[in-house]
């Protein structure tokens, strides 16, 4: 039976492209597949094959926007809150993005009335991290998707979200959870009673998004906390969402013999222009060979001899030739480095990113870094040590072989698709 099927994807990049990975998936099956993304969007989601539906979150702008531009004009403007303890960034950093999302959902309420009204889906499918109540009162059949990193589902036994606390030191948790309800329990408690407002049931308790009747969430096995917090059966994990839409690459330059190193700080991070300059000009003094994601700014940004770099490069097509990541900690780029089975040194920055990094590395599969305070011989010190350890390379090689055989993108069109059919 064809279904048809509405992705509302986050404006950033990393939810849009795993909602294309999935996309793709289920209309290459003979599905509907529209995209009520938001408008900076226009024209990407029709070139790839998608219908295209879209929302405005706030008053349009004069001038057309690049995709996502609202968060990395956001992202420039509160860079310099990144240099402080997550526990500081409640109140300077998640409480004004919260804000933000609070107020995009209010405005685009209408927008998705209609569209739902005009498309009429079988199924809809949001990855974001905020109720839109049109989405839940429709009467369709509902999937949420998590591609944050899933301490967002919380639990007494797990580091709370956004802190990058350490999973086997409880000693700031109830600081940090108390610091939370602090900045946010006002904002929560309005959100909550506009929803209610709309018709949908109230929301769990600090928790600015609801959960589906399918729920998905996007993070590798060997990452996850579900011994120290279960899930309910309608939760399902994908070890990873690797979209099969990038266009294919080819090593504009011959290898020499040091390593082959990725540096992204996803689109958003990139915009710190400052930080990326100071990570480019340490990695300008090693042996090895430099791929460079330069973002949105990329002219802004000076590349060392022994690096090439692009404003946008096919990441899932890169990150297979390379032997390290250097990433924000961003669940996409996380997740499809352990896809590939490369180790990573992190450089978190805001939201997720300092769960994912302290995850990786206490694991033992990577790095982090302190973001600001790094020292040329810390960053240098951590390539050599990662890329020198021929044991962890050759057990992150396996676990990638395993997280690809797991196919978390025909997994999750698998379960879509069943949700749609019963």
């Amino acid at each position: 039976m064809s279904l048809t099927i509405l992705f509302m994807p986050e404006s950033a990049y990393g939810p849009t492209n795993n909602s294309i990975g999935i996309g793709d998936i289920l209309r290459n099956r003979g599905h509907r597949v529209v995209f009520a993304a938001e408008a900076s969007w226009k024209g990407k989601l029709e070139a790839l094959g998608f219908e295209e539906d879209l929302v405005d979150l706030a008053p349009p702008a004069e001038e057309e926007q690049d995709a996502g531009q609202f968060w990395k004009d956001f992202i420039r403007e509160t860079a310099p809150e990144y240099r402080k303890s997550t526990l500081e960034q409640l109140a300077t950093v998640t409480k004004p993005i919260w804000d933000s999302l609070i107020d995009g959902a209010k405005y685009c309420e209408p927008q998705l009335k209609e569209i739902i009204e005009r498309v009429q889906p079988d199924v809809i499918v949001e990855d974001n991290v905020i109720t839109f109540p049109a989405l839940l009162t429709a009467g369709k059949k509902f999937v949420r998707i998590v591609s944050c990193n899933p301490l967002e589902v919380r639990g007494e036994g797990i580091a709370p979200v956004f802190s990058g606390l350490p999973a086997d030191d409880r000693a700031e948790w109830d600081a940090f959870r108390a610091e939370y309800d602090r900045t946010h329990r006002e904002i929560w408690s309005a959100f909550n009673a506009w929803c209610v407002e709309q018709g949908t049931e109230p929301l769990p308790d600090l928790d600015f998004i609801h959960e589906g009747d399918l729920n998905l969430y996007v993070f590798p096995e060997i990452l996850d906390y579900t011994d120290a917090r279960p899930l309910a059966d309608n939760w399902h994990r994908l070890d990873s969402s690797v979209r099969e839409t990038d266009e294919d690459f080819e090593l504009p330059f011959e290898r020499n013999e040091g390593s082959l190193v990725y540096f992204s700080l996803g689109s958003l991070g990139s915009s710190d222009v400052e930080l990326m300059q100071r990570v480019i000009d340490v990695l300008g003094t090693t042996p090895h060979q430099i791929i460079v994601s330069k973002g949105p700014l990329h002219e802004e940004i000076k590349l060392a001899d022994n690096m090439w770099g692009a404003e946008f490069l096919p990441q899932t097509k890169i990150i297979p030739l390379c032997d390290l990541v250097i990433t924000h900690g961003g669940n996409n780029t996380t997740t499809e480095a352990l896809h590939f089975g490369k180790p990573m040194i992190l450089l978190p920055l805001f939201w997720d990113q300092y769960d994912n990094a302290q995850r990786v590395d206490e694991l033992g599969y990577g790095v982090r870094l302190s973001t600001y305070a790094f020292t040329d011989e810390e960053l240098k010190g951590a390539l050599d040590r990662l890329l020198g350890d021929g044991e962890l390379r050759a057990r992150l090689a396996a676990a990638g072989e395993e997280i690809r055989g797991r196919d978390g993108l025909r997994k999750a069109a698998d379960l879509i698709e069943g949700l749609g059919q019963k």
